[in-house]
């Protein structure tokens, strides 16, 4: 862990799924609202707890080549149909699932990711590294105001993360080498994968991403090279 610049960093690339952005507040608080104005009655925060179970899952199978390559916002909607009759949701129009979809555009910061992101920006490029496609990526960052110069997205390189070829994708892009790009994250293992690739890696715990369910990642695991408490501390370790 270090406490001042690291040398050579020339660009930061934020995961994002309870890294950047509550995913799981901003899921319930969309699935409550969409029952409340419908009249629908069902375990809305339970939904969203499943339907972010399915994340992995769904990736996987792309993995695996078990199925083309998919991107993230139809995976999203395969996994929504298949839960909604569990919960007893039926009768949906075309626009209203794609609405429901569209909740993953619509996800909200943390409190402290506005404040860090933008002073991050001044010294470091900053941009997105995240499963979600380049669409649902943009279309939050319009929504949550997050000041990105770049979206990053596994799309661009057709795999999933942990693949490498996502991580390297970021310095393939930019032109650097895989050192001068720190991967930021939330998730000991997207850490520990992108190390493996050659980039920094910088900590930052988010201990309610999934709420009283939260099991894992509650503080760094390993020797990263910075481990901050938020983005506005994290903004504090790179510029001191």
């Amino acid at each position: 862990m270090t406490q001042v610049p690291i040398p050579d960093v020339r660009a930061l690339a934020f995961d994002v799924f309870g890294t950047v952005v509550d995913w799981r507040s901003s899921i319930i608080r969309e699935l409550e609202a969409f029952g409340r104005e419908r009249r629908i009655t069902a375990d809305w925060t339970a939904l969203a707890d499943a339907w972010r179970a399915g994340y992995q899952p769904a990736m996987e199978r792309v993995r695996k080549g078990e199925r083309p390559w998919t991107v993230l916002d139809d995976l999203h909607r395969e996994t929504l149909e298949s839960l909604l009759p569990k919960f007893g949701v039926g009768g949906l129009s075309e626009a209203e699932v794609v609405h429901l979809v569209h909740a993953w555009h619509r996800l909200d910061p943390w409190p402290d990711a506005i404040a860090g992101l933008t002073r991050l920006k001044r010294p470091y490029i900053i941009g997105t590294l995240s499963n979600g496609n380049v669409a649902l990526l943009l279309n939050m960052a319009k929504h949550a105001g997050l000041p990105w110069d770049m979206i990053f997205s596994a799309e661009l390189a057709r795999h999933y993360k942990p693949a490498p070829e996502t991580y390297l994708s970021v310095p393939n892009f930019l032109r650097v080498e895989p050192a001068q790009v720190m991967l930021v994250a939330a998730h000991n293992s997207d850490l520990v994968a992108a190390a493996r690739q050659g980039l920094k890696t910088g900590f930052v715990a988010r201990p309610t991403e999934y709420g009283p369910h939260q099991t894992r990642d509650f503080e760094a695991e390993h020797e990263f090279d910075v481990v901050a408490r938020d983005f506005v501390h994290l903004a504090d370790l790179m510029s001191a």
